[in-house]
């Protein structure tokens, strides 16, 4: 399988970004959006100058309003992928209460595409010290600012992109919509974090018309930024490998998961450092349920710190 690069990072897709108050997701996903223009768009114009943070492998934020976040992301891998983008405050002047994200899906090789994400309704984060007041809108807006929102009484938020994600298409995972044509759903939750131990579910529902039967563990292959395997660690059998208590303790076993029935797994892995070496990071997890099953890349960015070492749980059945 041929890596989809994103400029200098690549990235695991969520859904489309759904309309909004106006700002639902735009673009096709083979066609190429135009240049940013210095006229007013759905978030604002353009400023003449492009604040930091704007512009990261191959994302440019365009405009930015009370209301919404307009960017574009171009594919410059060679087979079609879908791209999601994870945006967030700049460090400076008004920020959100929470990082919106923007997913284009099935970009063509090449495309440049445009998106929106809709920010009106997101009560604002407060500065980052009591010297940097919360912006209001001037009646001068200086080019050199983020644009002045169109028709909106408020600040516009100081935003940057944070991080970029690929997966090719034909891998997507998937949480809704049309069933597959391997008839299983296949993916990963936000998963949770404490104390240094992370542990993150992996999900299968079978959508199609047959019995898929599970016995054991699911294939797991850790990638890196640029889809290339992570050498060096150690993939065990087992949750408990690493931790217990963490649900992903259970000895495998032989089940049907029927039309429309749920079965679920577990990746357990510990954020340790010490000085044996440099600290390994695999945004991406490439998972087929079984030996034969069509492979899902899903992005549970694994930080393994110096450890080297992940645990998988085995395959359980979930109730619906």
């Amino acid at each position: 399988m041929r890596a989809v690069r994103v400029g200098a990072g690549v990235v695991v897709a969520a859904a489309a970004v759904g309309a909004a108050a106006g700002c639902g997701s735009v673009g096709a996903g083979g066609g190429t959006a135009p240049s940013a223009s210095a006229e007013a768009g759905p978030c604002g114009a353009a400023p003449s100058v492009r604040p930091a943070g704007w512009t990261r492998d191959a994302v440019r934020i365009l405009a930015v309003s009370a209301d919404c976040l307009e960017y574009e992301v171009t594919n410059e891998g060679t087979e079609p992928a879908d791209l999601t983008v994870l945006f967030g405050w700049s460090g400076s002047g008004t920020g959100l209460s929470s990082d919106p994200t923007g997913t284009q899906t099935a970009v063509a090789p090449g495309a440049s595409v445009r998106g929106r994400v809709p920010l009106a309704g997101q009560p604002l984060g407060q500065p980052a010290a009591p010297d940097l007041p919360v912006r209001t809108v001037p009646d001068s807006w200086p080019s050199s600012a983020s644009p002045r929102p169109s028709g909106a009484a408020g600040p516009a938020p100081d935003v940057k992109v944070l991080r970029v994600r690929s997966v090719p298409t034909a891998e997507a995972p998937s949480t809704g919509g049309a069933c597959p044509a391997s008839g299983v759903r296949v993916y990963a939750d936000r998963g949770d974090a404490a104390m240094g131990l992370r542990v993150v579910g992996l999900h299968l529902e079978n959508c199609g018309t047959r019995d898929v039967v599970l016995d054991g563990y699911p294939r797991t292959e850790l990638l890196d930024e640029a889809h290339a395997p992570v050498a060096g660690v150690q993939v065990l059998k087992g949750g408990s490998a690493i931790s217990t208590g963490t649900g992903a303790d259970a000895p495998p076993r032989r089940f049907t998961v029927a039309p429309g029935g749920k079965a679920s797994a577990g990746l357990v892995w510990r954020n340790t450092t010490d000085l044996s070496g440099p600290p390994v990071n695999a945004p991406y997890v490439r998972v087929r349920a079984t030996a034969d099953a069509a492979p899902v890349m899903v992005t549970p960015g694994l930080d393994l710190g110096t450890t080297g070492r992940i645990g998988v749980g085995a395959w359980a059945p979930e109730q619906s």
